[in-house]
């Protein structure tokens, strides 16, 4: 099978903080750019993070910039998404993705978690 399978979503405070993980199978992941989205209710799907298959740059959306930490462990063929200080606004399923040729038209969506931020 091949998949991405996110998980690590869930229920905080404002303030607290989120791991998220997505396990690639049936693929190396390590070979793709990966990059982590998010949608809100009533709003389109927008970019959060971003991490290239070359040399490693990373990016980050201006809400997120100095709060969240994308990053990838080849040997688990996993990515992450370490979100600290989060904020209400921050609630949203997230999905994670990887692409050949990079995030934006990718080969493979994940399923999506829902993290959800209280006041």
């Amino acid at each position: 099978d091949v998949q991405l399978q996110a998980s690590g979503g869930g229920l905080v405070q404002a303030g607290e903080s989120l791991r998220l993980s997505c396990a690639a199978s049936g693929f190396t992941l390590g070979d793709r750019a990966v990059g982590w989205f998010r949608q809100a209710p009533r709003k389109e799907r927008e970019g959060v993070s971003i991490l290239t298959e070359n040399d490693g740059r990373t990016y980050y959306a201006d809400s997120v910039t100095g709060r969240f930490t994308i990053s990838r462990d080849n040997a688990k063929n996993t990515v992450y998404l370490q979100m600290n200080g989060l904020k209400p606004e921050d609630t949203a399923v997230y999905y994670c993705a990887a692409g050949l040729n990079g995030v934006l038209v990718p080969d493979y969506w994940g399923q999506g978690t829902q993290v959800t931020v209280g006041t």
